[in-house]
């Protein structure tokens, strides 16, 4: 496993944002861990986390494209912290892109806030986690309506390998249904691996109860 990626594990339990104990999904599952992406809430936290999506999205997609899109709410300040990250890190000038819940009538008016794409550009979507992947299949269309663009793919937080609609995951789903590469700066099997009875900051996270726990979960849930 890549160094970048054990830090960012060590950063998401230091934030809060990746928690483990019992909590039950959107979709109604019982989960033993969560992560919640609005833990990332300073200056700080969020000019690291744009660091650590700007260097997955070069592994992945390199730097060759034009618009970094973040669906509303908690793909908005991704968007903004990872296109700086792309500039400072990398010299890749990425606009970035997102879209109001609500279209506006007025002064500015329309769906997107940020750059508004045109035809033939490359776009790369940004999230925090995909379970079902409802907000990319809401996502696509839209984009689509504001002009033939190229979506790249998407780049999420943590893989949480579950299972989307059918036995594969939602990240092979979305792939199969819109034609893109889906990664992670993560998966789960990386962050049990590594924080498997690991002391981060004098706490065990994953003790081997909680690793049974997990286990035990993806027996039903996880992905085929």
């Amino acid at each position: 496993m890549e160094q970048y990626k054990k830090d960012f594990i060590e950063f998401m339990v230091e934030c809060e944002v990746l928690t483990f104990g019992d909590f039950t999904t959107k979709s109604g599952r019982k989960t033993p861990f969560f992560i919640n992406a609005g833990k990332y809430c300073t200056g700080r936290q969020l000019n690291i986390l744009g660091e650590y999506y700007a260097k997955a999205i070069k592994d992945q997609f390199g730097t060759d494209f034009d618009i970094l899109f973040g669906p509303a709410y908690k793909g908005i300040p991704l968007a903004v912290t990872t296109s700086m990250a792309l500039s400072s890190s990398y010299g890749a000038n990425v606009a970035y892109c997102s879209n109001r819940k609500e279209i506006k009538d007025h002064g500015d008016q329309g769906i997107l806030l940020g750059a508004k794409p045109s035809d033939g550009q490359k776009i790369v979507i940004i999230e925090d986690v995909t379970t079902a992947g409802t907000s990319i299949y809401e996502t696509m269309p839209m984009l689509k309506a504001q002009a033939d663009v190229d979506v790249l793919g998407l780049i999420i937080s943590v893989d949480r390998m579950e299972k989307g609609k059918g036995e594969k995951s939602a990240l092979k789903e979305l792939e199969e249904a819109f034609g893109f590469e889906a990664c992670a700066i993560v998966t789960m099997s990386e962050v049990v691996e590594y924080l498997h009875n690991k002391t981060v900051e004098g706490k065990v996270y994953i003790d081997d109860a909680i690793k049974e726990r997990i286990d035990a979960y993806y027996e039903i849930y996880g992905a085929k």
